[in-house]
């Protein structure tokens, strides 16, 4: 990746403060999606839980599907218990589904515009972009799948039921927050280094 460099030829932006920049666009980028996410899909969010759940995390639940990741319904009843996926998305339909192409778009422009602004000038260049994107990306996701969680008990003539909703935790880490921003961060760097040596 060239450089940038000042006027008395040393490099004007340091490769630590690339990455930490890099990875405050995961961090940003991640955050810009799961606006977007609430924005398309609130009323149906409301709609659907009702003042059960808060609006911002079943906008999550969306957001995670949107990732390819399951959300799981998790329910036991004394020592009987089973699990199931909610499969929001595809009930939803409609603007729903838009939001299978807001996440990965979210993440081509981020790496697009991070090797624009960086001065990428190699294929190679994009890997050097796409993985401090996924730092920052994935961390967001990871403490994201944790505050989604949703947990109900009740109890009843010593019965305990509880009822729990999460997106499944390893693929909401592995799967959105480093495959999801690894592939599409780093073809936006790729498609904006290419078309820029054109």
């Amino acid at each position: 990746m060239s450089t940038e460099r000042s006027t008395a030829g040393e490099p004007a932006v340091s490769s630590r403060s690339s990455i930490a920049a890099s990875a405050g666009i995961g961090v940003l980028t991640a955050a810009i999606s799961y606006l977007v996410t609430a924005l398309l899909i609130g009323s149906e969010v409301r709609e659907r839980f009702g003042d059960g759940v808060a609006d911002w995390r079943g906008a999550a639940w969306y957001f995670y599907e949107a990732h390819m990741v399951d959300v799981e319904l998790t329910g036991q009843v004394g020592s009987v218990g089973g699990t199931d996926t909610l499969d929001l998305i595809a009930r939803t339909g409609g603007a729903a589904d838009l939001l299978y192409v807001v996440v990965p778009l979210a993440l081509i422009a981020a790496g697009a515009g991070l090797a624009v602004r960086l001065g990428a000038s190699e294929l190679g260049d994009a890997i050097t972009i796409g993985l401090p994107v996924m730092i920052g990306y994935s961390a967001v996701l990871s403490v994201g799948a944790v505050a989604a969680k949703s947990t109900t008990e009740v109890s009843a003539f010593g019965i305990e039921a509880t009822r729990t909703v999460a997106p499944a935790l390893v693929p909401g880490v592995l799967l959105g927050g480093v495959i999801y921003p690894l592939v599409f961060a780093t073809l936006g760097a790729a498609i904006a280094t290419v078309l820029a040596s054109r």
